[in-house]
């Protein structure tokens, strides 16, 4: 199986050769799926007790 390119073959070389530099690698911390669910929950949780306060001032 082989791949096409639309690259001429000097200018994909050009392209591996940048890509090898690592200019635009920035490090990056692991993903947190639970920090993500606990601060979804947080929010949920504020904006709830915000809409129970909001209909209390206006019942009363």
């Amino acid at each position: 199986m082989t791949t096409h390119s639309r690259l001429s073959e000097k200018d994909q070389q050009k392209v591996d050769k940048f890509l090898q530099q690592g200019i635009n690698e920035t490090e990056r911390k692991p993903f947190r799926p639970g920090k993500l669910l606990l601060w979804l929950i947080v929010i949920i949780v504020i904006l709830g007790a915000l809409s129970r306060f909001i209909g209390y001032l206006v019942v009363n």
